[in-house]
């Protein structure tokens, strides 16, 4: 296998972002360029007013923003978000693997309700060091009320200089959990790699961020022309992973297909668009994908992907269910849209909006991590023998 030969079979499309950080599927940037329209209209003029004569002064920056995600509240649609130019900016640094902050990746609350909660936590980071744990939910950040707060403010608050401190607050089941965490420069590699008893290969990847999907590749490389590699098959896993960039993850696919649909998306008005894996992956090698219910967007796309091109058995608990597609659209001070437009579909034209993945070897839910892994390595110990004992391809 060779990345760089693999262009991306995305005719126009810009950073394809998933989920990483927001839980959205979103497609390239449009309108980034466009002139400032001229202020008109019902709602230039109630800010006008309201900036002009209200008792308590008001920013206009303020108001513009309150409209906006007003605007965006009447979608009924808890994907669609604002950002501001600094948020932005900051969620563009994340996807490529660099930010200064605590080691956390945040969602909206199940169930459609207000509020943020923690997607996963960067193993290693001042957050997991400090205790924080997936599913948590912000209350608050620096004193200020996060209980109905979208992901961007929430992300904005906690980002900041190198060495910096912030204050947070989370609700765990009924309890509250304060913690002060000192911020600090992320630019570590997302794909950890185990050589476990047996031959088996373990790939984790913890998000979809830019170069991930060269990493995997490189790690089914990295044996070639030894008789022990890879002997005891790949587990891959995807556990606690809140999905990122859609060419990493098309990537991340492709080291195990050889070409084929790894995903496609319906939007309003327009045909049906599919990302096909790149040819020459490694079909050969007994593959198990482990998962839990933090495994979202892009990472779901992966594991449905092999799930239903029967390349993997996948492991674990009923994934998140985040099957919708955002769009970004920057304005022209910055700022951006994102839209939901549409909803992604599994080769085999499932939608798991809501949904999840249900594994085919199911974990029950509550069990430990451990336990998980172990049916993991019995599953896939199942496969190798099924081959002849050998994993190599």
């Amino acid at each position: 296998m060779n990345s760089a030969r693999r262009p991306l079979r995305v005719a126009g499309l810009a950073a394809v972002v998933i989920g990483a950080y927001v839980g959205g599927v979103v497609t390239g940037v449009v309108g980034a360029d466009e002139p400032r329209p001229v202020r008109q209209g019902v709602i230039d003029e109630a800010a006008d007013r309201i900036a002009a004569k209200a008792a308590r002064p008001v920013d206009r920056d303020a108001l513009e923003r309150a409209a906006v995600e007003g605007m965006l509240r009447t979608l009924g649609d808890r994907w669609s978000t604002y950002y501001g130019r600094s948020e932005y900016t900051s969620f563009q640094d994340a996807l490529e693997g660099r930010y200064s902050g605590v080691g956390l990746w945040l969602r909206g609350t199940s169930g459609g309700k207000p509020g943020v909660e923690i997607g996963s936590v960067q193993p290693g980071s001042p957050a997991a060091r400090a205790g924080v744990m997936t599913g948590d939910v912000v209350a608050a950040v620096n004193g200020v009320d996060a209980s109905k707060a979208d992901v961007p403010s929430v992300a904005d608050l906690l980002r900041g200089t190198d060495h910096s401190t912030v204050q947070l607050v989370v609700r765990r089941g009924t309890a509250m959990r304060n913690f002060g965490l000192t911020r600090t420069t992320f630019s570590t590699p997302d794909v950890t790699i185990e050589r476990l008893q047996g031959g088996i290969t373990r790939i984790v990847v913890t998000a979809f961020t830019r170069g991930v999907g060269g990493d995997v590749e490189r790690a089914l490389d990295s044996g070639a022309g030894q008789s022990a590699a890879h002997v005891g098959g790949v587990v891959l896993d995807l556990r606690d992973n809140s999905g990122g960039l859609l060419d990493e993850a098309v990537a991340v696919a492709s080291a195990f297909l050889d070409g084929g649909p790894v995903v496609s998306y319906e939007r309003r008005g327009k045909t049906s668009k599919t990302f096909d894996a790149f040819t020459g992956g490694n079909t050969a090698t007994p593959l198990v994908v482990l998962v839990n219910p933090s495994t979202a967007s892009a990472a779901e796309i992966v594991a449905a992907a092999l799930q239903d091109r029967n390349r993997a058995v996948v492991v674990g608990t009923r994934t998140y269910g985040k099957g919708s597609v955002q769009e970004p659209s920057r304005l022209s001070d910055g700022s951006a849209l994102e839209l939901t437009v549409g909803r992604y579909l599994t080769p085999s034209g499932r939608s798991i909006e809501g949904v999840g993945i249900e594994p085919d070897v199911v974990v029950p839910p509550g069990e430990a991590p451990e336990i998980a892994e172990e049916r993991a390595i019995d599953v896939l110990s199942g496969l190798v023998a099924a081959v002849g004992g050998t994993g190599r391809g």
